[in-house]
């Protein structure tokens, strides 16, 4: 709310400032340069013509913030910086002119004075007004963003940082470790086979977490395969009572994914899911492609803690990470979607 408010007053102080200006400058040009005989009807003409381009302008100002203009591509800002300009720069000179038509008499007494021809010899200094005035707007708002945008990649670097310091210990649970060389170990005389399978499994699982500070977007093809590779481990100590199920979006393939963030959520549903289930339960993966936004759903069974939500640090550092590379474009939510399952469930748009 502070933030609204400092940025209303800051607008309204540029506004008037600016209209300020323009009457000062006006003013200073017409003493210097002209006789001072008729400097109080300039001063109505003025004030009338400044009062008009602070509402127009403003106008102007609203139709931007509805539509998000500072927002679209640059070539479509390109495009509407022209036929705004155009536009609001006609609405401008019809308003001000007929405003000074009605309420300035002395207008009358002007030698081949008329409305429309006032109208049609101020439109070019309105539309330059109008130009003037988006630019700088259009300029403020890309310098403002431009420091945003350096500001959240140096919060994503510090995340980055923690994250080289505790990727192996909040990504990859070390009793995972332990638990998974437990079962190789068990399968080297009984399938040796599975067992070297295993082993690559597990070296790729290792390799890619170390590897996840070096990347901030990687494609969803290549978590789903380091999760798979992570599921199968964990099937081979958990057996009978961990299924696994996977619904996956073909689309969705090549989208660009936080590193590791898909298999924190995963190994974050067999810790706090599975694990604690006697029957043990399913872990499903879902992904479907939206119109602006895809979808990554990981629904187990178990029963969700809100003190798991609060102390987690995988948990914590997905919501960190999509804020900083994607801002309130993206989302995360984990809750409790009936009786037995757990569902947690990241929105990244498809436009960064």
């Amino acid at each position: 709310m502070n933030t609204w408010k400092n940025s209303l007053s800051g607008y309204w102080f540029c506004q008037i400032l600016g209209w300020s200006m323009f009457v000062l400058i006006y003013i200073f040009f017409y003493v210097t340069l002209s006789d001072t005989d008729n400097l109080q009807l300039l001063l109505k003409i003025l004030m009338i013509e400044a009062l008009t381009g602070l509402f127009v302008t403003h106008l102007l100002r609203i139709f931007i913030k509805q539509y998000k203009v500072v927002d679209r591509p640059v070539n479509e800002q390109l495009i509407f910086i022209l036929l705004s300009s155009i536009v609001f720069s006609i609405l401008y000179a019809i308003c001000g002119a007929t405003i000074e038509h009605y309420l300035i008499v002395e207008l009358e007494a002007q030698p081949g004075y008329s409305l429309s021809i006032k109208i049609f010899k101020i439109l070019f200094s309105c539309f330059t007004l109008i130009l003037i005035w988006v630019l700088l707007y259009f300029g403020f708002h890309y310098i403002r963003r431009t420091r945003q945008e350096q500001l959240d990649r140096i919060r994503l670097e510090t995340v980055v940082k923690e994250l080289e310091l505790k990727t192996i210990k909040s990504h990859i649970n070390p009793h995972f470790i332990f638990n998974a060389l437990n079962s190789i170990r068990a399968l080297i005389d009984e399938d040796p086979s599975r067992a070297r399978t295993a082993i690559t499994e597990l070296s790729t699982i290792l390799r890619s977490s170390m590897q996840a500070e070096k990347l901030e977007l990687v494609p969803l093809e290549n978590e789903l395969k380091i999760v798979k590779d992570y599921l199968n481990l964990e099937y081979m100590r958990f057996e009978d009572r961990l299924k696994i199920a996977y619904d996956i979006d073909e689309r969705t393939l090549m989208v660009p994914t936080p590193p590791m963030m898909l298999q924190t959520l995963v190994e974050n549903a067999i810790k706090h899911g599975i694990s604690k289930q006697i029957g043990g339960g399913i872990v499903k993966v879902t992904t479907y492609y939206g119109e602006d936004y895809y979808t990554i759903s990981i629904v187990n069974s178990g029963e969700f803690k809100t003190d798991q939500n609060e102390d987690g640090f995988g948990l914590a550092s997905t919501r960190n990470r999509l804020y900083y590379l994607f801002g309130e474009k993206a989302s995360f939510q984990i809750y409790q979607l009936d009786d037995q399952l757990v569902e947690a469930k990241v929105y990244i748009p498809l436009n960064k």
